[in-house]
């Protein structure tokens, strides 16, 4: 019995290639703006200013400090890599989603000119995304057994952080980029989904 694979089949271990590459940018940003003068902070999401808008797509590769950086760093790879799982076109469609729903929630519910910066809403987001996916249409039991398997233990190793990073968080800390950056991970696990099709499951031939 052989199995044949759909056409461009990616390599499993490549799909982890696009978060380990967008974890390796933050880094380079951040000995950048180490080591050249002024700040890249100003190029964050600044609320209710439209030149600041920008800050949706440079915001998460921004950080205040390194220690904020290092903080990001480990969940944003243990989550974004189960999100990749799924593909390297699923993995950076919900990146999108997220920073796209999670950066103008963050800057309709900040107070006007605050600035935020920091991976922090992608990995909310990619949480949101690991958790809600059980839900979503378009999958056979087995997958949804496993998800919601993987949702648990997610839930187990960040749950408390992530409820403490809306309801608990420091002065400083936007639980607002954090709320709407779940948010968005909801959103693309519940939206993002098409019907299986006989492509998608492959063949089977004896």
């Amino acid at each position: 019995m052989t199995v044949t694979q759909p056409p461009n089949a990616e390599h499993p271990l490549g799909r982890f290639a696009s978060p380990v590459l967008l974890l390796v940018a933050m880094w380079v940003v951040q000995f950048a703006d180490a080591i050249l003068p002024g700040s890249f902070s100003g190029f964050g999401l600044r609320s209710w200013d439209v030149s600041g808008l920008g800050g949706i797509v440079l915001g998460p590769l921004l950080h205040a400090n390194w220690q904020h950086l290092i903080a990001n760093s480990v969940p944003f790879l243990v989550l974004g890599c189960l999100v990749a799982v799924e593909g390297t076109r699923r993995f950076w469609a919900v990146t999108a989603i997220v920073a796209i729903v999670g950066g103008i929630g963050t800057w309709v519910v900040n107070a006007p000119g605050t600035l935020t910066v920091g991976a922090s809403g992608l990995v909310f987001g990619y949480f949101g995304y690991v958790v809600m996916r059980v839900f979503a249409p378009g999958r056979r039991v087995a997958h949804r057994v496993l998800y919601a398997v993987i949702a648990l233990v997610v839930v187990a190793l960040y749950g408390g952080s992530m409820l403490a990073g809306v309801f608990g968080a420091a002065e400083g800390i936007s639980w607002q980029g954090h709320l709407f950056g779940a948010i968005g991970g909801g959103v693309a696990a519940l939206v993002g989904r098409r019907p299986r099709t006989r492509t998608d499951r492959g063949a089977l031939a004896a």
